[in-house]
């Protein structure tokens, strides 16, 4: 049994990941600041289990994180935390250099300062996996993907802060011999997801018999991953992979928005007939500022030398996905108040 502290984890990716990892076993300590994305419904079942410990905190919290490590000293630290909404980060960068910069440049240097204290063997086998993004990449033409050598070239606050992130995880690599794994991914969808993101904001309107807007043509493609596909490889990666060592990890799924948000339409039109068809409500509206054409992630390497695959399509992984927001539509309504309106989807 592994001991990992995880950052972020309550909220999306995270939230997964805490699960996946107690169900194999492990412990985890659970370090989240719970702003709006971070949710402890999705930590329900976990609540009594004698694997999981919640700490409500801020990984720039230097004392608190630094207490963390000392008293559970764990074989890795898995950092899901970040401010992740690009449509927010438009609004309000200054909050996304504080989380993905400033706070976690304190924790490498918090988890820094731990590492050089440990034993030859614990220290040897020690890791520090940041979980990063696809969008640090810029964006892609019709034609190519994203490998671990593609020149960074971020076109949003949000994904220049995680751009910079990935440099600070790299050069504590380099120049101190932290020995840090980086994973980029693709567009996660899946359950647990706050409805800010298109998936689930899609399936909260519609049920809700509201417009659709989607951003300029529809036409902007994102390769989308199954959450729990995600999850498992970063399992992998802090398994068998190279310190040091960056790793991209795609669903192989390509889709226009447009093409996402009709599927949707039509799933749960099958599930739960309307007057007329939900696609109906769907609208155009002006673009996003800076609006990223296309994304698309080679997984290669993780692929050949990790031997990590996805494991689900994009068919069955929207359907099970829409399925858990209909036989959960408590949570969502638990997650939601009246300082978040859902009016723009968010690509």
């Amino acid at each position: 049994m592994s001991t990992f502290l995880v950052t972020g984890g309550a909220g999306f990716i995270g939230g997964n990941f805490v699960h996946r990892a107690v169900a194999a076993g492990h412990r985890v300590i659970n370090l989240d600041k719970l702003t709006y994305a971070g949710n402890l419904a999705t930590l329900t079942s976990l609540r009594d289990h004698p694997s999981h410990r919640f700490v409500r905190g801020d990984i720039g919290d230097h004392a608190l994180v630094s207490a963390l490590l000392a008293e559970h000293r764990p074989d890795a630290v898995v950092n899901f935390a970040a401010e992740s909404h690009v449509d927010r980060s438009i609004d309000h960068p200054a909050a996304f250099i504080e989380t993905n910069v400033t706070a976690t440049l304190t924790l490498l240097e918090v988890t820094r300062n731990h590492w050089r204290g440990l034993p030859a063997a614990e220290g040897a086998a020690f890791r520090f996996l940041h979980v990063s993004t696809d969008e640090v990449y810029g964006s892609l033409g019709p034609e190519g993907r994203f490998t671990e050598s593609t020149p960074y070239a971020p076109n949003s606050p949000y994904s220049a802060s995680k751009a910079a992130s990935d440099h600070l995880v790299r050069a504590f690599h380099h120049t101190y011999g932290l020995p840090t794994l980086t994973t980029n991914c693709s567009n996660n969808y899946g359950p647990y997801q706050f409805p800010e993101k298109l998936i689930p904001l899609v399936i909260q309107k519609a049920l809700a018999g509201e417009e659709l807007p989607v951003y300029g043509d529809g036409m902007n493609v994102r390769d989308w991953l199954f959450v729990e596909d995600h999850c498992d490889a970063i399992a992998m990666v802090l398994e068998k992979g190279v310190r040091g060592e960056t790793y991209n990890i795609g669903g192989d799924s390509e889709q226009t928005n447009i093409a996402v948000v009709r599927t949707i339409c039509a799933l749960l039109d099958e599930r739960l007939p309307a007057k007329s068809p939900r696609e109906s409500l769907i609208r155009f509206v002006r673009d996003r500022p800076g609006h990223d054409r296309r994304y698309a992630i080679d997984a290669g390497k993780i692929q050949r030398e990790l031997g990590w695959t996805p494991c689900n399509d994009f068919g069955s992984g929207l359907a099970h996905t829409v399925d858990w927001y209909l036989a959960n539509q408590a949570w969502v309504a638990g997650i939601l108040d009246g300082s978040y309106r859902m009016e723009r989807l968010g690509q």
